[in-house]
């Protein structure tokens, strides 16, 4: 098991960081351009939750078939149900609060549990480049995303 809190902060306000985290539409793989689109399916939405399969393709191709769930104001969760590297109850948690200027601090917790060889390797990754990797991207794509209309 792989577990790691990181802080950022972002241009982006925290409406706008949670409409981010929560847009289920076609934009999701523009706003998160980590995310593969060719392994990008919708299986519901709801008012505070969704399921959803999301994954990647760099560095090796990984997926898991997530619910997400955002019914606590302020706080975005999401499970893993399925994956093809870690185990159903891996996750991530994402706490957003105003932050300096209109922006927002984001506090992430990671935590993922690998079921095979892949996901053993994977996460080994995570452990060491995870922090800084995940920091990097969150808030390019965030700081990005407060730059669109909203």
């Amino acid at each position: 098991m792989t577990r790691f809190e990181i802080d950022f902060e972002t241009r982006c306000s925290p409406e706008r960081t949670i409409e981010a985290l929560t847009d289920f539409t076609d934009r999701r793989t523009r706003i998160w351009p980590g995310l593969a689109p060719e392994l990008y399916e919708v299986y519901s939405v709801g008012a505070t939750s969704a399921d959803v399969r999301e994954g990647s393709t760099k560095p090796s191709r990984v997926w898991a078939k997530e619910h997400y769930d955002w019914s606590t104001p302020g706080t975005v969760r999401w499970t893993v149900r399925e994956s093809n590297f870690c185990t159903p109850g891996s996750g991530v948690s994402v706490d957003v609060s105003p932050g300096t200027g209109g922006g927002s601090l984001v506090h992430l917790v990671w935590e993922r549990h690998p079921s095979n060889a892949k996901g053993r390797m994977m996460i080994a990754f995570m452990k060491v480049l995870g922090p800084k990797i995940i920091r990097s991207y969150c808030t390019k794509s965030l700081d990005a995303y407060a730059s669109t209309a909203a």
